[in-house]
Parts: structure tokens; sequence; C-alpha cells
């Protein structure tokens, strides 16, 4: 690593994450550990930790996801939760790739290659995304899979919109799911996601549901909200007036611990006097004598400069200026100096109030720290 900008992932927190969810919620059989968006923007490196702490399948959203997944892990199931096209059937076979179908067509597909495969149908039950949204046609693909020797119908699921606490959208996907298995027996599919992160922890477990996706809660996020009390509590009473909707869980006892805290380092320090220009477009004036520092972190890394502030020196340091694609201004006090460490968020800045203070979702922020940034984790550097 020659420029001292860095993401370091605790494989520690990942591991006990998983285990403490599984542990609060052992009414689920399985847990499928999604690792999509290179893990949350973690790295496919990850998964063996999660795995460690107790996921027993693995999810992605592409054929070249599962294939980086094999990199680490050639044993742990594998589900793509997109469709995978024709031309690639023969490689999610030779890497044992559980398939998602979708519909009928893509079904034929997979019977007329002549591999053997394990299957997860997709319903839609309002997300409009993918998959099946008729009763008959989800009769008909349970049939073609249960008369094919090589196709094995392992699991169903569905994706739901909403956390459900304030919304009808959660028990209307619910019914729907029902509904569209109405002719077939789920007891004969061993696994039935449908839970994600959100509504896992809003909601008792469906009667007919064994399986747990987990997306966000693993990396660190326990998606608990107060419950609301007063103004609030009134407020959401009126808003659900008439509306059938089941009783939420508003907080959880789980203990996570984020894993991924992002660093740089101060590269240049400038004396600034009062009235002269920082940056591009000369966006920022100082208004009275001060120090600049430059850090060697840019847009083009992920960084945000609604973020605010950074941690340097033992206390937050504003963000000023325009950021630059590689570079971004600090102001910091005299104590400073080139190549102090800089931290954007990790311990001292969560990416909880770096998410809240740059408005995008932790999702958004955690997956938008770019391929350039270097992951390390257990003192070894690895990339995207």
């Amino acid at each position: 690593m020659f420029r001292k900008t860095f993401c370091l992932i605790n494989e520690k927190n990942l591991c006990e994450n998983v285990a403490n969810i599984r542990e609060n919620y052992s009414d689920y059989k399985y847990c499928i550990a999604v690792v999509k968006g290179n893990a949350y923007g973690h790295g496919m490196q990850v998964v063996n930790a999660l795995v460690a702490g107790g996921a027993d399948y693995i999810a992605v959203a592409t054929l070249e996801e599962a294939l980086k997944v094999r990199k680490y892990n050639s044993d742990i199931p594998v589900l793509c939760l997109e469709p995978i096209c024709t031309d690639g059937l023969k490689t999610a076979n030779d890497n044992n790739v559980t398939l998602t179908v979708s519909s009928l067509a893509s079904l034929t597909e997979i019977v007329n290659s002549d591999l053997q495969f394990k299957i997860h149908l997709k319903l839609d039950t309002g997300m409009h995304r993918l998959g099946f949204d008729k009763p008959e046609a989800v009769k008909s693909a349970f049939d073609i899979i249960g008369q094919n020797d090589n196709l094995q119908l392992e699991g169903i699921y569905t994706h739901l919109a909403t956390s459900g606490v304030n919304d009808a959208w959660y028990d209307s996907q619910i019914a729907r799911f029902k509904q569209l298995t109405t002719d077939i027996d789920l007891n004969q599919i061993p696994i039935v996601h449908i839970d994600r992160s959100i509504t896992l922890v809003h909601h008792k477990k469906a009667e007919f549901v064994n399986g747990m996706r987990l997306g966000i809660c693993m990396y660190g996020f326990a998606q608990s909200m107060a419950t609301p009390t007063g103004l609030a509590k009134l407020k959401r009473t009126v808003k659900m007036r008439g509306k059938k909707i089941s009783q939420p869980i508003f907080e959880n006892s789980l203990r996570l611990k984020t894993a991924m805290s992002l660093y740089s380092e101060i590269i240049e320090i400038k004396r600034v006097k009062k009235g002269e220009f920082i940056g591009y477009g000369a966006a920022f004036t100082a208004i009275q004598d001060m120090n600049v520092a430059t850090i060697a972190i840019g847009y083009y890394d992920g960084m945000n400069a609604h973020f605010g502030s950074v941690y340097c020196g033992g206390k937050k340091c504003p963000i000023i200026g325009e950021l630059c694609m590689d570079m971004t201004f600090i102001e910091v006090d005299g104590s400073a100096k080139v190549g102090d460490r800089v931290e954007i968020f990790g311990d001292n800045i969560s990416v909880r109030e770096a998410s809240l203070k740059s408005g995008l979702s932790a999702y958004r922020l955690l997956t938008g720290i770019t391929s350039r940034v270097p992951r390390v984790m257990n003192g070894k550097e690895y990339e995207l």
C-alpha cells in the first residue's frame, strides 16, 4: 500500500454479528448471508468469517460474484439471486451454484441444458422486479421441477419492499406469498426464506418460513428503532388508522458492531491567510488565518463533503472547500503534521453518523467506497 488510504475490516466483528443474530433468532433453521455488492463493500474475503459465525448459505447477485465466493470457499452453498443467462449455466453447474428461477421461460432454458441444479423459485409479491406473479405459473414450475431428475427444488422466496412498521405493504406481501403458493405444498420445499434484515427484526417469524437472509445487519446495523411514545405514537396511530397490519416489534437486543472503518492521512499542510481562497471554484474563502491540511482521499474514493468532519489528532476537524477527485481539504490546528492518520469513519465518527450527515443510507455509503481503496483485514491488504 503506497497511499495510506484504506478500509480496515474487522473479521471478528463480522463473525460475532452473525453468531449474535443466530442466537437471537434461533427459530430460523437456515441463515443465508447476502454478500452481493462485494459483501456490501467489505470484499468477498469476508465470506469465511460469516460462515464461521453461523451462516450456512451464501447469496450473491450475479454469477461473477458467485465465482469470487468460490475463490475463498469451495463448499458453502451459493445462491445466485438473479437469473443466469444460458451461456453461464455450464459455469454455474461446474461451480455448484444454486439458481434462482423467476419465470417459466428461464426454467425451460435450464431444463433444456440437461445440467443438474438446485433451484430456488422467486415469487413477485409486490416489488414487480423479478418473480412469478400467478399461482398457476408457480404450480407449473413446481411440477416441471418435480418431474425432472436433474433438478431439485430446494427453496422458494420473495423480497419484501418495506419494513412494515409504518405501512401495510409487509402484510400484503405476506398475504400475496400465501396466495401464490396455494396450489403447492410448501412442506415439500426445504428452505422457505422471506425475511431480510429489516423485516427480520421488526416482525415475528411467519409460520411457514424457516430461512432468513442477512444483509446489512451482518455488517453491524441492528435496524432497531425507538418504540414511539407521546406525540410520535399518536401520529403513528392516526396514520395507521383503518389499516389492518400486524403489530411490529420496534426495538431489539442485538449487540452488533460495524466491521468497516475508513482512514486516510495528511499529505500536506498550508498556512492560509484571511481572505485567501481554498480549492476549486474558489468556493471557500478563509475568514481568518488558518491551517489547512490536504488528505489523500477524494470523491472518486467515495468521500463525501456532507460527512462534515473527519477525526484527526484527537478531535473532529471540519471538511472545507470543494472535494477533489483524489484529495480533500480539512481545517486543522497547529499540532497537526504530515503523515497523521485521519479517520473518515470508525471508532470516533460512526458509520451511522456519517450516513445521517451525508443523507446516504448505510447501504449506499458502504458500497460507495470504491475499489481503489484497499481493504485490510488481519493485517493483510486486499483489493476488490
